[in-house]
């Protein structure tokens, strides 16, 4: 049998290097170039941040970009400097110096994030990569002074608050950061991939985190003088964008910014783009669903004039779902569950990656190989001109629906900032913009041929055992002195001069929500319909009765399955074609829905609304279900399971409802390899024709158009959709249980995991409906809900043994969970466990919400309000949470008089009328050998079990 199998594999991998690439692939596509479906110097005009930009005498560059739709503010500090600009024996400094701004200043004491909430900030971190280390926050307009004070005094006055505990507090949660990345499934490639591809003393070779040992060695002389080094005004940009002009601005920043003197000049290290002296192959193991393959070459930085082709190049190889790789490895041959590809875009150098995963019964070498010879011709004859414009359509819609943010991760702050601080010009991104749109074939075809020619680095990436060489956290003394400090030991160190208070906030920000408009259409379904016109862009869900709770105990994953193929092909349209539709349009269509519904989201250019709407018609209505691809999705979403399988909060999460719910409740159960193969086109059929029909839903619209005209546009797309005969679904909620059994722990053993992840939890007696549910919402703001809260602070920045623990309600329509999540060091499993019962016991009973905690928590809570609705996309959340819950169209606008009227007596009151913590159900997963021990001290009952599928997971 072993020969015929290598016999059968080496003739299939035969095949595959010689199968012909035909040129009709090339041919139907220049044709259909024909007809463009977009004017794109039309949508560049769309993509436009006007912004001012001057400086300080002490060098501090200021950009503000004028926005007021919304009374919010987003401001972004960049440093230039990241871990590329470590010296040896400081890896991971930058970022590990990035969590210590966080930690009080000499005017701003206490935790930062203490004052972001007072000020009912938004969107507020900060990261670290190679190239800079930013900070940023969106706030309401009147506390923009505030936020300003606040960056301004890390920035001039940072050291006289920094001492040696908090040092060696941040050391230990930044190596629990680092643990838990590792501890995830590939969590170590990326260091791999670094040494492969850059040479000893190469300023990108090192990763951003950097190493267990540095990070211990890391002292208070390196903090000041990296301070002092690299902190200057001169060697920072701050953006501010959203509701000020820079007239408003400059007095403002002058104020705070301007006595800082100047630092020392940081120049950003400089590096070459490496070239492999030849072709790189390595195998890596890990616990990981299925085997991966994945090239890499060095490519240039940003400021590349090539950077527009290599991005484009890329997304029509492997990024856009109508991508060559999608098309023949996961479509047509499937050969592959997955593929991507894409140019990751240093200021340096930049890192071109195509990578594809195996389907099961597939031979790797074939996957392999075809990989390559399909990567080889694709660099040999380059895209055609329609694959190029509907890419360009397509980065360019997504680019004007992400205009509406100011801030955050991804706003137009973070445009400006990037483009000044790593290209010298805030209009960098926009600039980009242009050049792709007026970008040519045959200018790809020649970037790629200029660095996908070069010898490339293949990581093949294996299910199984990790090598024991990999450095981790036990070269450190884990749990040790380094990792536990209390802070307030060293307070007496501290040099508070509070000689800069913070401004004043005049006034309490107000919320403007949008007003709803209702209508039904043809077919009677209904609509609720608000106008935004920040962007031209319009935002439709189509809601309906399902979710995944719709599953029967004997179909679970079906709701899942189905949703994944409705775009997967029509009566008349392809999957192919459909992603090609997708991209002409520039539309995105989203499946969805959670527990309790099933939604198809459309975000559309209101220019193209109607062709879209067309399209999501089609694939509301007609799926084929074709079995090809129900093969091709049920192999992806097996793929999906076992990954879960190996994660552990993903093995946390399959196992938590199961626990609390039962097996064959609606909320229980999930979906299993077995159960998924199970099911047929039939029961596909069966689901559509019972949940996916008019009489079972409703839509919600965000449009810049108005509402007459986008309701002709969904009645010519659904107005004729009637109910087919068969009786509509019901859900059975009868065999769900009102509480769990609880006081005990399930130990799901993960060998070798440098972390174990807790989740903690049980079914409350609230109801998401309750008008009283937010002050259960606010009282949990004391104990789990935020960075503040006390099971993070504890576990986190008085103890270190976590990265971060938070607790919180998972409200579905029938029942509400309380839940209490996160990873900590294997060795401080117990003691971690521990302490989350005291400090939710005492939080119940003898230290409940503080005054303290009420003030902050309230105006957080208030002030952050106009920032959480910023976006047309999160009004259509809410709208949807609204009708989920029955509240009322009035129900945000009210949150303020609610919030005010709170007390500590009725959080309190609130909070200890739904949790009890001996009725807690604890999921662990981690090392059994070192996890079992310390959870037997607890005096709870300990059931121990192996992971899903353990016996399958060495390969």
């Amino acid at each position: 049998m072993k020969f015929r199998h290598a016999a059968a594999s080496l003739a299939a991998l035969s095949v595959a290097i010689a199968t012909p690439l035909t040129p009709a692939f090339a041919d139907d596509h220049a044709s259909a170039a024909a007809e463009p479906a977009n004017d794109l110097q039309e949508l560049v005009a769309q993509v436009q941040v006007p912004y001012e930009k001057f400086e300080l005498e002490n060098g501090l560059t200021v950009i503000v970009h004028e926005d007021r739709k919304a009374p919010i503010v987003g401001v972004a500090v960049w440093y230039n400097v990241g871990s590329k600009d470590e010296p040896k024996g400081l890896t991971g400094f930058a970022h590990l110096f990035e969590h210590l701004m966080f930690n009080g200043s000499e005017n701003a004491p206490n935790d930062y994030f203490q004052y972001l909430q007072e000020m009912g900030a938004t969107d507020y971190n900060g990261t670290t990569n190679f190239d800079r280390t930013n900070y940023f926050q969106t706030v309401p307009r009147p506390a923009l002074e505030r936020a300003l004070w606040l960056e301004s005094d890390r920035m001039g006055y940072l050291l006289g608050a920094v001492t040696q505990g908090k040092l060696d507090n941040q050391i230990g949660v930044v190596q629990n950061e680092k643990r838990q990345g590792d501890n995830r499934p590939g969590g170590l490639v990326f260091y791999e991939i670094l040494e492969t591809i850059f040479p000893d003393g190469h300023p990108y070779q090192h990763s951003v985190i950097g190493s267990m040992a540095d990070i211990e060695a890391a002292t208070l002389d390196d903090v000041k003088e990296w301070f002092r080094d690299k902190y200057g005004p001169n060697n920072a940009t701050i953006v501010l964008a959203g509701d000020v002009s820079a007239e408003e601005a400059r007095p403002l920043v002058e104020k705070w910014f301007g006595p800082i003197p100047r630092g020392a000049v940081n120049t950003p290290a400089a590096a070459e783009i490496p070239t492999l002296e030849e072709p790189v192959r390595k195998v890596m193991r890990d616990q990981v669903a299925a085997t991966s393959i994945s090239m890499y070459w060095p490519a240039p930085g940003i400021t590349s004039e090539d950077l527009a082709a290599l991005n484009m190049g890329t997304q029509i190889l492997g990024g856009l779902l109508s991508s060559r790789l999608d098309q023949i490895l996961v479509r047509d041959e499937q050969l592959a569950v997955s593929v991507s590809a894409g140019n990751f875009d240093f200021q340096r150098v930049g890192l071109i990656n195509v990578s594809a995963t195996l389907k099961d019964g597939v031979d790797q070498r074939v996957l392999e190989a075809r990989l390559k010879q399909l990567v080889d011709w694709y660099v040999e004859t380059g895209p055609t001109a329609e694959e190029v414009e509907r890419a360009a359509t397509s980065n360019l819609a997504g680019t004007i629906r992400g205009l509406e943010q100011v801030g955050g991760f991804g706003g137009k702050a973070v445009a400006l900032a990037r483009g000044e601080v790593l290209a010298g010009d805030p209009s960098f991104a926009v600039n980009q913009l242009e050049l792709l749109a007026s970008i040519t074939p045959e200018t790809i075809k020649s970037a790629m041929q200029e660095w996908m020619t070069k010898p490339a680095f293949t990581l093949v990436l294996e299910p199984g055992e990790r090598d024991a060489s990999y450095e981790e956290a036990s070269s450190v003394t884990a749990g040790g002195p380094a990792t536990e400090r209390d802070r307030d030991s060293d307070k007496d160190a501290i040099t508070v001069s509070l000689e800069r208070p913070a401004p004043e906030i005049a006034s309490v920000p107000s919320l403007d929500f949008p007003d709803f408009e209702r209508t039904t259409l043809a077919n009677g379904m209904q609509v609720t319909y608000a106008k935004r016109d920040a962007v031209p862009a319009t935002y439709v869900t189509m809601s309906f009765n399902a979710g995944t709770a719709s599953d029967t105990a004997d179909k679970r994953g079906l709701e899942g399955l189905a949703l994944g193929l409705f775009d997967e092909g029509t009566a008349t349209l392809s999957s192919q074609q459909i992603a090609e539709e997708r991209e002409k349009l520039g539309v995105t269509i989203n499946t969805g829905g959670g527990d309790d519904r099933s939604s198809f989201t459309l975000s559309a250019l209101s220019s193209n609304l109607a062709p879209s709407l067309s399209l999501l018609g089609d694939i509301i209505r007609n799926p084929a279900f074709n079995e090809n691809d129900l093969a091709r999705v049920k192999a992806q979403t097996i793929t999906g399971i076992r990954q879960q399988m190996r994660s552990p909060q993903g093995i946390a999460g399959r196992a938590i409802g199961v626990e609390l719910f039962g097996a064959d409740s609606p909320y229980g159960g999930v979906e299993t390899i077995e159960s998924v193969e199970g099911i047929t086109r039939d029961d596909l059929v069966a689901f559509k024709d019972t949940w996916i029909r008019p009489d079972n839903g409703e839509v919600f619209v965000i449009s810049s158009l108005p509402l007459d005209t986008v309701l002709a546009q969904l009645n010519e797309a659904f107005g004729d959709w009637e109910a087919p005969s068969v009786p509509k679904g019901e859900k059975d909620f009868s065999t769900m249980p009102t509480e769990a059994e609880g006081g005990r722990i399930v130990l799901i053993n993960r060998p070798n995991s440098p972390q174990s992840f807790i989740f903690g939890g049980q079914i409350t007696p609230l109801d998401a409906s309750d008008p009283a549910y937010v002050d259960f919402e606010n009282a949990n703001n004391s104990l789990g809900g935020n960075f503040l809260a006390r099971l993070n602070m504890n576990l986190r920045e008085t103890k270190g043994w976590s990265y971060g623990v938070r607790g919180g309600p998972q409200a579905r329509e029938n029942a509400v969970v309380y839940a209490i999540g996160g990873g900590v060091q294997a060795d401080r499993t117990g003691d971690s466990i521990a302490e989350m019962i005291r400090e939710t016991g005492e939080f119940l009973s003898v230290n409940g919400v503080t005054e303290e905690e009420l003030t902050r928590n309230v105006a957080n809570s208030v002030g952050l309000l106009p920032g959480r609705f910023e976006t047309s996309s999160a009004v259509l959340g809410a709208m949807q949470e609204l009708a989920l819950f029955g509240r009322p169209d009035s129900y945000y606008e009210e949150l303020v008089g609610k919030y005010e009227a709170q007390t500590t007596d009725s959080l309190d009151a609130a909070a200890r009328s739904a949790l009890d913590i001996d009725d807690f159900l604890w999921v662990v997963v981690g090392d059994a050998e070192k996890v079992a021990p310390q959870l037997e001290q607890l005096g709870l009952p300990v059931e121990v079990r192996e992971m899903e599928g353990a016996e399958q997971q060495g390969g």
